[in-house]
């Protein structure tokens, strides 16, 4: 686990960092799968630590809320006992939608990277781009790319196996 906190971690650090917790995240999603969910995961890591995870649930919770990014925004909230998720990095297989992003940016997420854009749904980027947005009061950093090939490997063998 890390333990420096990503404003001094050096470049090198911060992508074995990525690489780390996206490889995390993709298991939540392999779970969201298990589950008959689309295969989406994310957590939430704050100064090197996980913080929060979650994983696509609308199905089973029967909440169209329920997208991996909330699930695991929500239970970040509990466990800091606060809504604001100051200094904190969330880790997602799949491009954030514009419920998603408008979350991220109401919690004061400070960091996001995901894996995989979504081209019908994304909004950090693909179909619009909140985060770019300077008519909100936060800004948040955005990473993409990070296991792209895998989350899309993942999502694809979801939807090939439906059809």
């Amino acid at each position: 686990m890390f333990d420096l906190p990503e404003s001094q971690s050096s470049i090198s650090d911060l992508e074995e960092q990525d690489s780390y917790w996206m490889r995390h995240a993709l298991g939540l999603a392999s779970r969201a799968e298990q589950e008959g969910e689309v295969p989406v995961g994310a957590c939430i890591v704050k100064k090197g630590a996980l913080i929060a995870e979650g994983w696509n649930r609308p199905i089973g919770d029967v909440d169209p809320t329920a997208h991996a990014e909330i699930m695991a925004i929500r239970a970040a909230a509990k466990t800091l006992n606060n809504y604001r998720l100051l200094d904190t990095t969330l880790y997602v297989t799949l491009e954030p939608c514009v419920m998603c992003a408008g979350a991220i940016i109401h919690a004061r997420i400070k960091r996001i990277v995901y894996a995989t854009t979504d081209p019908r749904a994304g909004a950090a980027g693909s179909v619009v781009d909140l985060f770019s947005n300077t008519a909100f009061n936060h800004r948040v950093s955005v990473c993409c790319g990070v296991a792209a090939e895998d989350s899309a490997q993942l999502l694809k063998e979801f939807f090939r196996k439906r059809r």
